[in-house]
């Protein structure tokens, strides 16, 4: 089993040239499914882990909830692991700190960390904590720093977004950002100029109108991830087969879909 270090020296050179798909996942049990189908890495939805806890998403999951299913998911797998962390569940730069070396500590090799709605001073701020209190643990994490211009519509459409976008990234580049995270954008020219300015690997997050994973590739991405649209079409298919059964009972047809109670047991079963 690799080391922990070793994880994440492969998960920063995943960055380097290609393109990374992240199927993200939401507990133990979807990402040990999700490695099995051969993702070179792992990754957590925030939404999907708190729904699956029980709370909205949107900074509400308790830390100690976060680390305990980091636990869970750690354990099944031998990829290297990144989780969103939304803004830090804190916005105390050196709580947030704290919390990101507790996650480096039980095997994360990377993480997401959001600006939302605050002043890119906030963002900078968690960033340069991050990086001190990692350099004074003698451990490294890839900090993935995810802006929401686009998202939250916070610049006026088109070229005002990317000069917005490149802007933040340029400062939280210098507060030791490793990569950059634009969920929202869509058109190819923009995505082009975002990824060959803003000094940092490029991820954005799958939409039906993104172009195609050659193109995204031609434009300097590096990252593409589901987000939380994986765990929303889980929900939905269970929601239906529910409605089905507490209508049907035994009457409810067989679902051609489902995977075996082998199949899925033999995911866990000791090596």
């Amino acid at each position: 089993m690799p080391t922990t270090a070793e994880r994440t020296a492969l998960f920063r050179q995943l960055h380097a040239d290609g393109l990374l798909l992240l199927a993200n996942a939401w507990d133990a049990g979807s990402a040990r499914l999700i490695e099995s189908l051969g993702a070179r890495a792992s990754a957590t939805t925030s939404a999907g882990l708190a729904w699956s806890q029980g709370y909205p998403d949107g900074d509400h999951l308790p830390v100690a909830r976060l680390l305990d299913s980091v636990d869970s998911i750690v354990r099944v797998l031998s990829t290297p692991l990144t989780v969103d962390i939304e803004g830090g569940y804190s916005d105390d730069p050196d709580t947030v700190a704290d919390t990101v070396l507790h996650l480096v500590r039980r095997g994360v090799s990377g993480i997401n960390l959001e600006d939302g709605g605050d002043d890119p001073a906030v963002l900078c701020a968690k960033i340069a904590r991050i990086r001190e209190h990692c350099r004074k643990a003698g451990s490294d994490v890839f900090v993935n720093v995810r802006t929401d211009v686009y998202l939250r519509r916070l610049a006026p459409a088109g070229a005002a977004s990317v000069q917005e976008t490149l802007a933040r990234a340029a400062r939280y580049r210098e507060a030791g950002a490793d990569g950059l995270f634009v969920p929202g954008v869509v058109e190819e020219t923009e995505i082009t100029a975002i990824a060959q300015d803003a000094g940092l690997p490029l991820n954005v997050l799958w939409r039906a109108a993104l172009p195609d994973r050659d193109r995204l590739r031609r434009c300097g991405v590096r990252r593409l991830s589901a987000g939380s649209d994986l765990a929303e079409s889980v929900a939905g298919h269970l929601q239906r087969r529910a409605q089905s059964f507490l209508a049907e009972g035994a009457g409810m047809p067989a679902d051609p879909q489902a995977l075996g109670y082998g199949q899925l047991n033999a995911l866990f079963a000791p090596a």
